[in-house]
């Protein structure tokens, strides 16, 4: 799967482009959207760099008032982190006051490939919005998260082609007491993809997140050791949507899911781009959908056999 699509809504508003100097365009009300600003990753001495383009957005916009930020791109950001664009984010903390989300690097395919993209440490973000609602990253290059302490977060998604098991350990020993919604993409070796499923301790044995409601840990080349672990996990029994789609989920994996404790309990349980078996499919439907869970199927993938007697099967995202 390909990214090709920026964030179209974020945070429950429709996301709007803020225009470039030049730009004639009436900008609507300040918080009855969720801002895109992005620079070119492909610049030239003319185009407008990120930080000024934000400098010139909290002069142009009642800032006060802006509910959500979606962060595009910035110069070179496939050699250049984040760290800059984090600082800047931080630096307004005074005058972003009514600020409840961000999301850090909206970059599809054209602009910097996700495993390309260098993060940085996204969690002075949490430290300088202590009412910051919701927090989303794409890229894990360099990307940093060690253990934090933060009670409004809601919502944590990281999206990645390869999540690093120090970035898994410092989520997973977060206490983030309001969490209900994590969404993580362990992604796989190849682009730095080296947690397993016991750098994810604290939050499968459900120590942690007590309002953890919706859990996804999604594009996982070892698919079918997260869906074991999660089947034995204390946490599951208190979660109510599960999303383990985009990874190498085989039969196995969705035997250990059946094989564990019960499900029944779920409203929506997503497998897609999957590698599973028409008759595994069959069980799964007779074990789920009766018991009124939602259960997605969608994408499913054939493995690949070069004809040396290797089998090969992918992640939806990677490079």
């Amino acid at each position: 799967m390909i990214l090709v699509n920026h964030l179209q809504e974020f945070h429950g508003l429709p996301v709007f482009d803020f225009p470039g100097a030049e730009a004639r365009v009436e900008l609507p009300d300040a918080e009855a959207v969720a801002w895109r600003i992005s620079a070119p990753t492909y610049s030239n001495p003319k185009d407008e760099q990120w930080v000024p383009q934000f400098e010139r957005f909290l002069k142009e916009v009642d800032a006060d008032r802006v509910r959500a930020l979606v962060i595009g791109g910035w110069d070179e950001a496939y050699e250049n982190s984040s760290a800059d664009v984090i600082a800047a984010l931080v630096g307004a903390n005074t005058r972003l006051t009514g600020l409840a989300a961000v999301f850090v690097g909206d970059m599809v395919s054209e602009d910097c490939e996700i495993s390309w993209i260098v993060q940085s440490d996204v969690t002075p973000l949490l430290a300088a919005y202590p009412d910051l609602e919701g927090l989303g990253v794409r890229g894990g290059s360099e990307l940093a998260f060690p253990p934090v302490r933060h009670t409004a977060l809601k919502s944590l998604v990281v999206e990645t082609g390869g999540l690093g098991a120090e970035v898994v350990r410092g989520i997973a020993g977060s206490d983030l007491p309001s969490l209900e919604g994590m969404e993580l993409w362990l992604g796989t070796d190849e682009y730095g993809g080296d947690s397993t499923p016991e750098d994810l301790g604290p939050l499968l044995a459900g120590t942690a997140f007590p309002s953890l409601r919706r859990l996804g840990l999604r594009n996982s080349v070892v698919q079918d050791a997260v869906a074991a672990a999660v089947a034995g996990a204390p946490v599951v029994a208190r979660i109510e949507e599960l999303d383990l789609s985009l990874g190498v989920l085989t039969d196995e994996g969705a035997a250990a899911l059946l094989d564990g404790q019960p499900l029944t309990h779920l409203t929506r349980l997503d497998l897609s781009h999957h590698y599973l078996s028409e008759p595994m499919q069959e069980r799964l439907t007779a074990a789920l959908v009766p018991h009124g869970v939602t259960l997605v199927l969608d994408d499913p993938q054939q493995a690949e056999d070069d004809g040396d007697g290797d089998v090969w099967r992918y992640v939806a995202v990677a490079e």
